[in-house]
């Protein structure tokens, strides 16, 4: 991912730190991630996953992928915590 400067490129708004929620439409299923690290647009809300984060988040996919999960929902804590055992 291009690095996102301190200006939102859809709203010329001030960039910040914040937290997003990420969802994903398995087909059979939905996962929800809460409380995921993000880049923030102030102004519109527009967000943005650094790529280590993304990384983590298609590890949470693909394991309700496996497993047939019709509903997964997560958060981000509880995931990264999990993750470093």
């Amino acid at each position: 991912m291009k690095s996102i400067k301190n200006q939102c490129p859809l709203c010329k708004g001030p960039m910040g730190k914040g937290k997003t929620t990420f969802t994903a439409d398995l087909g059979f299923g939905v996962v929800v991630v809460r409380e995921v690290p993000a880049i923030v647009c102030e102004l519109c809300g527009a967000d943005w996953i650094e790529d280590k984060v993304a990384e983590k988040i298609e590890e949470i996919v693909e394991s309700a992928k496996r497993n047939y999960q019709t509903v997964a929902v997560s958060h981000w804590q509880y995931e990264k915590t999990r993750m470093a055992m």
